[in-house]
Order: C-alpha cells, then sequence, then structure tokens
C-alpha cells in the first residue's frame, strides 16, 4: 500500500471519535493542550478542506483538517488566513506518504481563484516542500508558547499580510 492509493474521503465521513483516537496516538492525549488549539478555539474545522485517508483494509490512517483564523494587526483588523493541521498519521504508517497525500488534497482544494494564505505550526523542512516558511511570521504572536521557526506561511504573496499580529480564531 502506498500513500498514493489511499482513499480519501472528506472528514466528515468519519465517526469524530475515531478521528480523536487516531489524533491521540498521533500526537498525544494532551494534545489539547498546545498552542494550535488556542488560535483555533470556538471554531469548527472546515470540511471542505479536511480530508480523511484509509488504507485498503478501509482502515482509518490519517486525517487533516483546516481552521478559519485570523491575523489581528496593529490597527485591530482581522486579516483572514486558514490554518493548516492536525496534519496526524497513525504511527505505525509514518513515513509511508500518507501526510503527503493529505496536504496535497487539502491544496489543491483550495479555491485558485481566492485562495487565504494558510498558516500552521510544523517542521519547516517538510512543509517547505509546499510552499510554507517561517520568513512572514517572525513578530506575530500566538496565544501560548511556540517555536519561532516553527510558525509557518503560505500565501500567494506574503507581501500582503502584516508584520506584526496576534494569530487567533477568526469568528467573524
Amino acid at each position: 500500500m502506498t500513500a498514493s492509493t489511499a482513499n480519501l474521503i472528506p472528514l466528515d465521513g468519519i465517526d469524530p471519535r475515531l478521528v480523536e483516537q487516531l489524533l491521540d496516538r498521533a500526537f498525544g492525549a494532551d494534545r489539547h493542550e498546545r498552542t494550535a488549539y488556542k488560535v483555533r478555539e470556538g471554531t469548527e474545522y472546515l470540511p471542505a478542506l479536511s480530508f480523511a485517508a484509509l488504507d485498503d483494509d478501509d482502515m482509518l490512517v490519517g486525517t487533516i483538517q483546516a481552521w478559519p483564523v485570523a491575523l489581528t494587526d496593529k490597527q485591530g483588523r482581522p486579516h483572514p488566513l486558514i490554518m493548516v493541521g492536525p496534519v496526524a498519521v497513525v504511527p505505525e504508517r509514518q513515513s509511508e506518504g500518507f501526510g503527503h497525500t493529505l496536504m496535497l488534497a487539502l491544496t489543491g482544494a483550495l479555491d485558485p481563484a481566492a485562495p487565504l494564505p494558510q498558516v500552521l505550526i510544523g517542521d519547516a523542512p517538510y512543509y517547505g516542500r509546499f510552499g510554507f516558511s517561517a520568513e512572514p511570521t517572525g513578530q506575530w504572536q500566538l496565544p501560548g508558547p511556540f517555536e519561532r521557526d516553527r510558525l509557518l506561511v503560505r500565501a500567494a504573496n506574503p507581501a500582503i499580510l502584516p508584520r506584526e499580529g496576534t494569530l487567533g480564531p477568526w469568528t467573524s
């Protein structure tokens, strides 16, 4: 089985309890304490950009979610973004390409006529291959601890992004 033959379906087609179990296995039961959860607190994931990967036996092996967030600039204006993640694959199936396939599904589902910038907290060497960079986020703040080099953004034109601001849920 390779990830290229994975069956990708909308995440809404999976029992939420199975998704929670997968996320616990991939990130630990304490994952809710992470800063990324605070950034998207009070929002619902975006179904059109969130997927599940099933293997040949229809077992859930990975998920990706996208969330509405905003970077609020110094003047209090929100700049909408899409927060990518968690990107999760069960530990025994990691390094088989499922994460890569899920990332391609999400980026391929974005509206090319109006792509919102995407942000995530993750490994720059891995997510850099999808166009994510820490360069524009150097002065951004988050509602909790984070490693600055892991706050990554992908935008068609990074110059439109505020140099400074605080990332949080986009509820309007």
